[in-house]
């Protein structure tokens, strides 16, 4: 940009003698006036230097007055994306919420836990909790929504809200703690007319493909207030956290993800699902953290969890049992005593499933069904759906004498609970 170098005249008092030859006298000049006139020159020099500007600014973005503009609209079948000259995207947000909202849901769980009271005894307390949830699929019967497995664990009764407000209940196809994920199922039935034209099934993204500083939008049901949209960055990829039976590594964004946001949609900046909502990390010294799970890693895993049979939970008197006391082997300890992490099998009851099926103490329990239990509690979860008499296959490790161990899949009958 050019400089303007502007010189003020500078105005001497007259001090000579006219042609009469008599002397004038010196007249000052007010204080007043040598402002106003300074004032007049400096706005003069800042007019200049204003029109100059503008005509660069002109050059570079357009006339404001014409609308003419040099930056190129480029649409994709999501969104519009203004792309300026230096490759910068500037993208109206509102258009992204508008298209992926509807298949966003928001979930409450309703369940019942047992605290001990001030006296000493144990009752039951009826608790909600709120999460998120993405329409994922469909098959002839269902619309399946995938979550988090800690949005829907413990759960009496799974209740869906979709973009429109309306409600129905909801039931578990499967869920794998260590993954943190669960498929849920709505039946189509049940759904209103007026809601399937409002609703959609999500687009899939490729996570692979994520840099850092790539912008990102985060949708979920923050604090049970029901949707909202949030924005960032991808701060990072790859990430691992040491948290207790969860295996997975993670996107970090700066995206404000919320108790409420769990399971709900970590969006490109096309509207694609690229991650699904998980943790937030939950320190008064920490800012801007929030962590999905890929959804290019999660795929296979969804996959299953959607090709299995609907779940109904079964009265707890009528549930089944495997027949074993365990402890959880934590990911810390399997790491420092060379054992698998699961549920490490410290009593097998006589005559149990487990006992027939010549299940062993300090044998690991890992998987029931093909569904990952990290800890005993997972395994307790995933028990709730099956009855007395119903056979399950349970992936067992079991140790060698070299202190290795070995895998087996075991078919063991459920028996009563004791």
């Amino acid at each position: 940009m050019d400089n303007y170098n502007y010189e003020v005249p500078n105005h001497e008092p007259v001090s000579d003698e006219d042609n009469r030859g008599t002397k004038k006298q010196k007249k000052k000049v007010p204080g007043l006036v040598k402002a106003i006139c300074f004032g007049l020159i400096f706005g003069l020099v800042g007019g200049l230097t204003f029109t100059g500007t503008n005509a660069v600014l002109n050059n570079v973005i357009g006339d404001k007055d014409t609308g003419k503009s040099v930056v190129e609209t480029k649409t994709t079948d999501k969104v519009a994306l203004d792309v300026n000259a230096s490759g910068t995207v500037n993208t109206d947000i509102s258009e992204i919420a508008k298209n992926v909202m509807p298949s966003v849901v928001s979930i409450t769980n309703m369940s019942v836990s047992q605290v001990m009271d001030f006296f000493g005894g144990v009752r039951e307390r009826e608790s909600e909790s709120a999460g998120s949830g993405i329409i994922i699929s469909e098959n002839d019967d269902e619309l399946l929504i995938v979550t988090n497995n800690h949005v829907v664990e413990g759960n009496t009764t799974l209740t869906v809200s979709f973009i429109d407000e309306e409600s129905v209940e909801a039931s578990v196809k499967g869920t794998d703690s260590t993954k943190d994920l669960a498929v849920i199922a709505v039946k189509k039935d049940d759904v209103k007319a007026s809601t399937k034209e409002e609703i959609k099934v999500a687009t899939i993204g490729d996570s692979t493909k994520l840099q850092v500083g790539e912008p990102v939008v985060a949708i979920g049901n923050a604090l049970g207030y029901g949707q909202s949209v949030t924005t960032g960055i991808v701060s990072a990829t790859n990430r691992k956290l040491d948290m207790e039976g969860f295996d997975s590594e993670l996107i970090q964004t700066d995206a404000a993800i919320n108790p409420g946001n769990s399971g709900g949609a970590l969006l490109n900046i096309k509207g694609e699902l690229i991650g699904i909502n998980t943790v937030k990390a939950n320190d008064v010294a920490v800012e801007g953290m929030g962590y999905a799970i890929p959804i290019s890693d999660a795929s296979e895993v969804i996959t299953t969890l959607m090709n299995k049979e609907t779940r109904e939970v079964v009265p707890e008197d009528e549930r089944g049992s495997v027949g074993v006391s365990g402890v959880d082997v934590t990911a810390e300890n399997a790491k420092l005593y060379n054992i698998p992490q699961g549920v490490y099998v410290s009593e097998v009851v006589k005559g149990s499933g487990a006992a027939k099926a010549d299940i062993k103490k300090g044998s690991v329990i890992t998987a029931i069904d093909g569904t990952s239990v990290g800890n005993y509690q997972a395994l307790s979860e995933e028990l709730q759906y099956y009855r007395v008499g119903d056979k399950v296959t349970l992936t067992v490790q079991v140790p060698d004498e070299d202190g290795s161990y070995s895998e087996s899949e075991v078919e063991v009958t459920l028996g009563t609970r004791k």
